[in-house]
């Protein structure tokens, strides 16, 4: 995911508390929406609404086991977003380096 506008759509599905309190809570073991609903206080409706953000920029996948639908974070996913944002903390760095040396430069 090296195109800006993925990046910043996921970026902007994970900037909502709430979404990325649940991508944190199917991180850690899968859940449907009726048990995350149970662990946050908004709506079931409100929980399904996050789980399709997250799912359409790919960071959950859900599986349907009998008729429950249950979520779980795409650990791949989260590696690549990883792998971006230390690529992006790298370019930061050589900035504020370059910023860092022109300031401190003698005149």
């Amino acid at each position: 995911m090296t195109d800006s506008p993925q990046l910043t759509t996921t970026f902007a599905a994970l900037a909502d508390e709430t979404r990325w309190a649940v991508l944190q809570r199917v991180g850690r073991s899968p859940a449907s929406a009726s048990e995350l609903s149970q662990e946050f206080p908004v709506s079931r409706q409100a929980i399904v609404k996050h789980l399709d953000v997250l799912r359409e920029v790919g960071l959950v996948e859900a599986d349907r086991h009998g008729r429950a639908v249950v979520f779980h974070a795409v650990g791949a996913r989260l590696n690549e977003l990883g792998h971006d944002l230390r690529r992006m903390a790298a370019v930061w760095d050589r900035r504020l380096a370059a910023i860092k040396r022109s300031a401190e430069a003698p005149d």
